[in-house]
């Protein structure tokens, strides 16, 4: 994981639409940067309607939620049409951003050791900088835990 006060690694992945979406088109808001394992699994579904929950008040805060994970730019339009998501969601299928923010890390579950997305978030500051690092986060806490931070 990243650390807070480091430059924020840019990157320019697809959206649900197919259309190219940068960091740098964010400048002068805050960026909630969510990483997430799978669309349409019970625990990343309930953290993207939690997200689309408070979407509005995220809005009012100047900030942009951005959800990503490894799905396809097809996946990602079926999750956010089956579930209404209002916000961005970005396929990295081949792993830059997710290394880049080193998400993608080995995982174990059941004895078994694997390779995939640890379910984490970022807050990136108006200038492009780490303010926050969130690991290993809940999916039914993250948005509230976020909303709370921007709050302050």
């Amino acid at each position: 994981m990243l650390e807070v006060g480091t430059k924020a690694p840019s990157f320019t992945l697809p959206d649900k639409d197919g259309t190219p979406v940068s960091l740098t088109d964010f400048s002068g808001k805050k960026v909630v940067l969510y990483f997430y394992p799978r669309d349409n699994t019970p625990g990343c579904t309930r953290q993207a309607c939690a997200f689309a929950a408070a979407y509005e008040e995220f809005k009012s805060l100047n900030a942009v939620v951005i959800g990503v994970s490894k799905d396809s730019v097809s996946s990602h339009q079926k999750f956010a049409e089956k579930h209404g998501l209002p916000f961005i969601l970005l396929s990295d299928p081949e792993l830059t951003v997710l290394q880049a923010y080193g998400v993608w890390q080995e995982k174990k579950m059941y004895g078994k050791v694997s390779m995939g997305v640890v379910r984490s978030a970022y807050v990136i500051d108006e200038a492009g900088n780490i303010e926050k690092v969130m690991p290993k986060v809940k999916p039914d806490t993250n948005a509230a835990e976020l909303l709370s931070y921007l709050r302050r």
